[in-house]
């Protein structure tokens, strides 16, 4: 059965020097990223939260509810300005609150409040959905397969991080 990636592949050739099976492997795990990003998208938006808002939640969540907004503005790699305004936005949404630390007043704590835990959780689970019946589509054995393979090329892309730059 033919793909996108195949169609690519046959218009390409002998115009373009590239080996066609390193093109293959990475134009689809373009394709794929592509295609996740679309449908968390709409997955989320039945939720009613965007992308940058879970994105936040999601860090917040990881740091047990609580972390400061540096921490959470490198985890994002945003500004200490970008990171601002997101707060603010999610704060004026209930979903976040900011809290002066008891040890050292001029430390602000962001805060998951029930409302924002419930929102990720809820979108925590429309995603999990989406993202087991794109996976079940491998068997348990391909599953563990690709994971390695593409642990492989995690462990690659850490080690040598100005090899891609």
């Amino acid at each position: 059965m033919e793909d996108s990636v195949d169609r690519h592949l046959a218009r390409w050739r002998g115009k373009a020097p590239f080996d066609e099976r390193v093109e293959g492997i990475v134009t689809r795990m373009q394709a794929l990223v592509k295609h996740l990003g679309h449908a968390k998208a709409a997955a989320l938006a039945q939720t009613g939260v965007q992308d940058f808002e879970f994105q936040t939640l999601h860090r917040l969540a990881a740091h047990n509810g609580t972390a400061t907004p540096t921490e959470l503005a490198a985890e994002l790699l945003l500004s200490p300005a970008g990171m601002t305004g997101r707060l603010d936005t999610l704060e004026k949404a209930g979903l976040v609150r900011r809290v002066r630390s008891t040890e050292d007043r001029r430390r602000v704590d962001v805060e998951l409040t029930p409302k924002g835990h419930d929102l990720w959780t809820d979108a925590m689970a429309v995603l999990a959905v989406l993202e087991t019946a794109m996976v079940n589509t491998l068997s348990p054995d391909d599953q563990d397969t690709l994971d390695n393979l593409l642990k492989q090329l995690m462990l690659y892309v850490e080690t040598n991080p100005n090899q891609l730059h």
